[in-house]
């Protein structure tokens, strides 16, 4: 099922058919990568990659990460969803799409794995562009062992089954009235759509996999996050709601002071502005913007 709101859009399957991709754009364009957040897919970006692929005159292609969307889950019950794992996600998909480096474009989950690649990888990273999203979750040094054993307890549990519904808008306002974050009903339909399955009952189930409700087995320290994204030596454009996630929160003003080479931009809008009606023009516009100051007089004259 494709996603509403999803104009001039192709499905894709990468990496062997272990992952699942919707792209908007010419097809010889330059790509970016568009990276989702935790319990989101692909359709994330289903009301801002076309606008913006038109205006910069680029191909996005949004993943599934694995266990979200479309994509494959493991079939080893005691995985660990970890978020370094998701960075093989996009190499490989960078690798099936032919792709020596790559500008990547992540929400929240989605940032995170983009600020660990860009660091990681700086060869293989040409910008980022983060939408609501810096850095990592993190557990303190003294909390490690406290975190494993949460995290072991729960991956030898046995999966729960994800919950069904009636139909797509009951699971919409579960999703409203369950999400981590604030999320309206018109901005989770298209999240929910992706994600949903018709059981042979008739109800809808979701895709999900549910191990990804379950503990980390290990976080990064905050001192090895901003060690991270220090080494970050691309042009960063950060994209923040109003009433999204960093603000002024300390971690989030000690993460930004890490990165000499981010500009900011803080826009009306909550966690996923990204995808809210009347929030994405906004969005649109200072990528955009962002995107013509870095280039060239010559870029410039061929665009």
């Amino acid at each position: 099922m494709v996603a509403p709101d999803a104009p001039d859009v192709t499905l894709l399957t990468l990496a062997g058919g272990r992952l699942a991709a919707l792209a908007w754009g010419r097809v010889d364009a330059p790509v970016w990568l568009a990276l989702h957040g935790w319990l989101d897919n692909a359709a994330s970006f289903s009301r801002l990659a076309p606008r913006l692929a038109k205006a910069l005159d680029i191909r996005i292609v949004a993943l599934d990460f694995r266990g979200h969307g479309h994509s494959t889950t493991s079939t080893d019950a005691k995985v660990d969803y970890a978020l370094w794992d998701y960075c093989h996600d996009v190499l490989d998909a960078m690798d099936a799409l032919g792709l020596s480096r790559a500008a990547l474009m992540g929400h929240s989950m989605g940032a995170a794995v983009a600020c660990l690649l860009a660091a990681a990888f700086p060869d293989k990273v040409s910008q980022l562009s983060l939408i609501d999203g810096l850095g990592m979750l993190t557990t303190p040094a003294e909390k490690t062992a406290d975190q494993l054993r949460r995290g072991l307890l729960a991956h030898r549990m046995r999966p729960s089954r994800m919950p069904s519904y009636a139909d797509v808008e009951s699971a919409v306002a579960a999703r409203v009235a369950g999400g981590v974050t604030p999320i309206d009903a018109d901005t989770a339909a298209p999240l929910v759509a992706r994600n949903s399955r018709i059981c042979d009952d008739g109800r809808v189930t979701l895709r999900t996999d549910s191990r990804l409700l379950k503990a980390s087995l290990v976080r990064l320290t905050m001192a090895q996050v901003l060690a991270l994204l220090a080494d970050i030596r691309c042009p960063v454009q950060l994209v923040e709601g109003e009433q999204g996630i960093l603000g002024e929160r300390a971690w989030a003003i000690k993460a930004r002071a890490a990165m000499p080479q981010l500009s900011r931009c803080v826009l009306p809008g909550g966690h996923h502005l990204h995808l809210q009606r009347g929030c994405v023009d906004g969005v649109v516009e200072a990528l955009v913007s962002a995107q013509r100051a870095r280039q060239t007089p010559a870029d410039q004259e061929n665009a």
